[in-house]
């Protein structure tokens, strides 16, 4: 008998939860990026992931949709084994969607077509089907006004909006943010942040690594603190954040919220 998560049982499992991860390790060489991490996100639920650079936050989001391979462990999405090697990885993906640092746009092609394109490659809509949804999805994002415009016209902020949107179009049912507002000029932060927020408003599943500590404060249903490739700490954005249980947490918090205050030394990261 196949095992849960190959073949025709690699459906999605209402009853289960949006993600699963357990015993995740993955190693670039003899570097160990993540040590062993078990976590499971709650569908509705929306986690940020903090920590400092080299922390294996960003690994772990990738791991999730499988563009990084992991070393060992399981990752299961909506009940499907993400890890297993016979799972049809692409009919898994079209639940997840992504958005990445950089926005991943196609420069010859305007908002609308950037929206439209993945719709009839991968969906099969129709011209007409995907302009409809793609148009919608502009409008969600604040971006009726620029579907004829390519993104060298576009702020940073925009294009990140038009990534977001993009994303919606294909229909997900679980969002992956890594650092998504890092790449913005700080002015441009607020309106991708507030896309974000209204998403979680209206119940979709979340997972995003990000510095953005009020967002997390604001908007995160639970906090994971990453550190050496592990989960140090997780729990409430009021736990987490606004009182941590571990000294590492606090150093990261008190250098992030007041870099002035940081001092040379040979603690210092």
């Amino acid at each position: 008998m196949a095992k849960p998560g190959t073949g025709a049982a690699a459906e999605p499992d209402a009853g289960a939860p949006a993600i699963e991860v357990r015993d995740l390790h993955k190693s670039f060489g003899t570097l160990e990026v993540l040590a062993g991490v078990d976590f499971t996100v709650a569908r509705g639920e929306v986690v940020c992931v903090i920590g400092p650079s080299g922390s294996g936050k960003s690994t772990l989001l990738r791991c999730v949709n499988r563009l990084e391979e992991p070393t060992s462990g399981t990752v299961l999405v909506a009940g499907a084994e993400v890890t297993d090697p016979d799972v049809d990885i692409d009919k898994v993906r079209r639940g997840i969607g992504m958005v990445f640092q950089s926005f991943n746009l196609f420069p010859h092609l305007t908002a609308l077509q950037n929206l439209t394109l993945p719709q009839r490659r991968v969906l099969g809509r129709d011209k007409a089907e995907a302009t409809r949804v793609a148009r919608e999805r502009l409008a969600r994002v604040g971006l009726t006004d620029k579907e004829s415009s390519y993104p060298a016209q576009l702020s940073g902020g925009q294009q990140q909006r038009v990534a977001i949107a993009r994303a919606l179009a294909m229909d997900p049912q679980l969002m992956l943010f890594d650092e998504p507002t890092s790449a913005l000029d700080p002015e441009l932060v607020g309106d991708v942040l507030a896309v974000m927020r209204s998403l979680a408003d209206e119940g979709m599943t979340m997972l995003v690594v990000t510095h953005e500590m009020s967002f997390a404060k604001e908007v995160a249903d639970r906090v994971v603190f990453m550190d050496g490739g592990v989960i140090v700490e997780e729990g409430s954005p009021a736990h987490v954040i606004g009182a941590p249980s571990h000294a590492r947490t606090r150093s990261f918090l008190s250098r992030l919220l007041d870099p002035a205050a940081a001092r040379i030394g040979p603690s210092g990261d």
